[in-house]
């Protein structure tokens, strides 16, 4: 911010194993967003290393970060970030316009992929006609179609009521039995126990890191 720099995060070792579902925690200020940046390749950690499927993140120009995302990274964010004049379908399939993909195997897959989510039968809708909910299911749909290695998830209940929020947990755990990576970063302590690994974050530093027994959400949805 001008020539006042802030240390956000001060010295995080951290390892995520293939196929783990991890939730990460804190209060706001903590660093959760800033880590969640440089593990998207929105951000560059000043120094330290970064190694990602065996790729190490660093130096990128905005061109190459721009295909590593593409490659490796799906998002899904508390506000949906679905682009408004475009259906359902073809925000689903934006990701594979950007890796070139042809016309009729975007939609393919883009349709498979909300058949996954339950939407199949609203493909053609905006976002503006679509609830909360199934504007997540349509930003998730849209992190798997470019088969990420790993799904960043910020907040992704954070806009939703329980009920829904339940719902959008349970395909996100679906995915990770498929044995997608999975980071999500929440402040609710119900949706963080529906992963299988906490991460609580305090100031900049790990202060614990914990595997639990994941709550399934057809289980909580019954309790």
């Amino acid at each position: 911010m001008g020539s006042n720099s802030l240390h956000v995060l001060k010295g995080i070792d951290f390892k995520v194993n293939e196929g783990e579902m991890v939730a990460i925690m804190g209060s706001s200020g903590s660093g959760k967003s800033t880590l969640l940046n440089i593990l998207g390749m929105l951000d560059e950690a000043d120094e330290g290393s970064y190694t990602l499927d065996g790729t190490v993140i660093k130096d990128l120009n905005e061109k190459v970060a721009a295909r590593y995302r593409n490659r490796f990274l799906g998002f899904i964010f508390q506000s949906f970030n679905l682009i408004s004049y475009k259906s359902a379908l073809d925000n689903v399939a934006m990701p594979l316009y950007y890796q070139g993909v042809k016309r009729a195997e975007r939609t393919e897959k883009a349709m498979h992929y909300l058949e996954k989510v339950g939407l199949a039968n609203w493909a053609t809708h905006l976002p503006n006609e679509l609830s909360g909910g199934q504007k997540q299911r349509v930003a998730i749909a849209r992190a798997l179609a470019s088969d990420p290695k790993v799904l960043l998830a910020d907040e992704p209940t954070g806009a939703l009521d329980s009920t829904t929020s339940y719902e959008v947990m349970e395909i996100v755990q679906s995915i990770n039995d498929e044995g997608k990576t999975i980071l999500c970063v929440t402040h609710e302590d119900d949706i963080a126990h529906m992963c299988k690994r906490i991460v609580h974050l305090k100031d900049g530093v790990i202060i614990d890191d914990k595997k639990v027994d994941q709550v399934r959400v057809n289980q909580a949805a019954n309790v």
